[in-house]
């Protein structure tokens, strides 16, 4: 791999053994596809490996102490598993135990017949006893992390990794751990900055932080900063005023409403352009609706309903970015910058509307859609498009079928939008749709339970470990049926549960990658963020516009719709909401507005029909919705009642111009 080589044969590889099944071994190889591990039992070969991309970090461990005696009836004589491991530099670490553990995290997606796909926890233990001395063993386990590490974020591994151990020109554990070239490759200086909003959604952000997203933050070893927001704007004006640099990313926690801050945040810095391309934005959604995580899983063809949180987390452990197309709205009073959608009329109302009825959380899209329904409004304006090149306008009939291309499997029910970004305001309640199947959050899948439900002819568990050969003089007094290995360095590998889950949990969430600082200690600024006034002097910047103010009239090649309304909402994702699948046929980068329009004239039990089709994508078949790709489009709403939002916050009533600008963010994804 040096100089940009591709390595033909395995990088590492080492045969290991289970104590506990006679006539069972693994060989063990890791490459720069991942780790390939090979079970032969009995004369039976199965194969199974896990992709480099689905590992989330490694640490070295060592046994713990023991506390104190234990007789048969005290907790810990019944422990399942006696073996307890802790950090390698702890003071309880237990020095008559020569053996080095290397804890590898993985999440693998697995397929099941009735549920689908998933991505399941899995833990790998490689016990490394093959020499007499605890530093060599620790060499080798050290030797394999940096190698994991490096080929993790596909970097070559350095050449006086794999030397160590192997030659005498680096001896010695500290030639692994102090190498310029596995430093460089592994360690990563900057933190994230994690901003956190306790509103969103229920209200759980904190709780799902804490329990969900920390554990894996702390297997990946992703040191982060965390914020939590006080008032409306916090967000915007942190990044808007901090030195953002000193972070790798923002990750927000919560919903599209603090995503639209942080973007918004960041146009109003005097060097947005630096600010957009060298720090990209990811996404942990708890809020009601979700928009962006769910497109973001949508395009990697990620399982997010089965587990959002812990998709989304994914996705920011790896920090790498692609690009995200943006859009620039300008209104009588504002400009902003929009990445979800700009709606007016039917759906929009909805979602503002049903504000009074927060408390009840989702549900409130529900009972406002069907009062919306009931007391059906339509509102009277002027729509200018700039349409798609190429593209021919089909007036009131359904789309082509090529906008339905996409699978619609990731989106199984209709569901809520959210209380701080754009509505799926919608009606929940179809009987017909397939049910969301129920699924266990991170820290369920870590109690010391039996192994779930899954293939019995699986290769691996959730929980798998592996042990080296003895060394010469525990060999003598500890007798393995199992053969090692020949000259200096007999080797007994085996996948050996070392610990349980559970002590898996406490032993990555224990470290020092958990930060809460005050939000005082910020960006070199000790001063506090105050909320912004109504009559904000503060300078939006961004690329300039392309189009005629909108003070000026429109284009006269533009295509114009003149009349009465029930909605126009464009979007440039996928997903409105975590089961809204608005715009099928949309990608991250596409450098379309997808526009749907739905005139006067549609019956309530067509508009009914409407709805039920969102989580599906089939509302593009109703009657009078017409979807139209555009680069940009202006909005001229005569007085009346209604409601104009972007990212599902409410904007002045009255003329709005949206242009789109193409890859203009970075978003976080795997």
């Amino acid at each position: 791999m040096e100089g940009g080589a591709v390595r033909v044969g395995p990088v590492l590889e080492e045969t290991f053994y289970i104590l506990s099944k006679k006539n069972t071994v693994y060989r063990v190889k890791l490459t720069e596809k991942g780790l390939s591990l090979q079970k032969e039992s009995n004369g039976n070969t199965k194969i199974e490996t896990i992709r480099i991309n689905d590992i989330v970090g490694c640490r070295c461990m060592r046994s713990k102490r023991k506390t104190g005696a234990s007789c048969v009836c005290h907790p810990s004589a019944i422990r399942r598993n006696g073996l307890r491991v802790v950090e390698e530099n702890s003071g309880e670490q237990d020095e008559s135990d020569i053996s080095a553990y290397l804890y590898i995290y993985a999440y693998v997606l697995k397929k099941y017949k009735m549920k689908g796909q998933r991505r399941e926890r899995m833990t790998i233990t490689l016990r490394f006893r093959s020499f007499d001395k605890y530093d060599d063993n620790m060499r080798e386990a050290q030797k394999w992390r940096v190698a994991v590490k490096c080929l993790m974020r596909h970097r070559p591994v350095p050449r006086c990794v794999l030397l160590a151990g192997e030659t005498d020109v680096l001896p010695g554990l500290e030639a692994v751990r102090w190498c310029p070239a596995s430093r460089s490759s592994v360690s990563e200086e900057k933190k994230l900055l994690v901003l956190l909003n306790p509103k969103s959604g229920p209200g759980k952000a904190r709780e799902m932080f804490q329990q969900r997203v920390v554990p894996v933050l702390a297997e990946a070893e992703l040191p982060y900063d965390l914020y939590v927001t006080k008032h409306a704007n916090y967000a915007r004006d942190f990044v808007r005023t901090k030195d953002i640099y000193q972070w790798r990313g923002v990750v927000v926690v919560g919903g599209d409403g603090i995503v639209f801050e942080v973007f918004n945040g960041m146009f109003e810095r005097p060097d947005w352009e630096r600010a957009v391309k060298e720090v990209p934005v990811g996404v942990i959604p708890c809020g009601s609706g979700n928009g962006l995580a769910k497109t973001i899983a949508y395009a990697m063809e990620e399982p997010y309903d089965q587990n959002p949180v812990l998709i989304s987390t994914l996705n920011i452990v790896k920090c790498r970015s692609m690009p995200m197309d943006l859009v620039r709205v300008e209104t009588k009073t504002q400009i902003l910058f929009s990445f979800l959608s700009v709606g007016w009329g039917f759906l929009s109302d909805i979602d503002i509307e049903s504000e009074r009825l927060r408390a009840i959380g989702g549900q409130r899209f529900t009972i406002w859609s069907v009062a919306r329904l009931i007391g059906l409004r339509t509102y009277r304006g002027k729509l200018w498009y700039l349409p798609l090149e190429g593209y021919k306008s089909q007036g009131g009939t359904p789309p082509a079928p090529a906008f339905l291309t996409r699978s619609t499997s990731h989106c199984p029910t209709l569901g809520a939008k959210g209380d701080d970004g754009l509505s799926d305001a919608h009606v929940h309640a179809h009987a017909a749709l397939t049910p969301v199947h129920s699924s266990l959050s991170f820290h369920d899948c870590i109690t010391p339970d039996g192994d779930r439900n899954g293939d019995a002819d699986a290769v691996i568990s959730e929980s798998l470990s592996l042990e080296t050969a003895l060394g010469q003089d525990d060999v003598d007094a500890e007798s393995v049926s199992e053969g090692g290995g020949s000259g200096q360095r007999p080797r007994l590998d085996s996948y050996y549960s070392a610990t349980s889950r559970r002590s898996t949990y406490f032993s990555t969430t224990g470290s020092s990658y958990q930060s809460l600082v005050d939000s005082a200690s910020a960006g070199g600024s000790g001063s506090e963020i105050e909320p912004r006034g109504p009559a904000s002097s503060v300078r939006m910047y961004g690329p300039p516009s392309r189009l005629p103010a909108l003070t000026q009239p429109a284009p006269p090649h533009w295509k114009a719709i003149d009349g009465e309304f029930v909605m126009v909402h464009a979007s440039y994702q996928t997903h409105l909401g975590s089961d809204c699948l608005f715009a099928p046929n949309s990608k991250l980068a596409d450098g379309i507005i997808w526009l749907l329009v739905i005139r006067a004239g549609i019956t309530r039990a067509q508009l009914l029909q409407f709805l039920l089709g969102l989580s599906s994508g089939s509302h593009l078949t109703c009657p009078r919705a017409e979807m139209i790709p555009v680069t940009a489009f202006r909005l001229e709403p005569e007085a009346g009642t209604g409601h104009m939002t972007v990212d599902g916050e409410l904007v002045d009533y009255g003329p709005i111009q949206a242009e789109l600008m193409p890859s203009l963010a970075n978003v976080m994804s795997r």
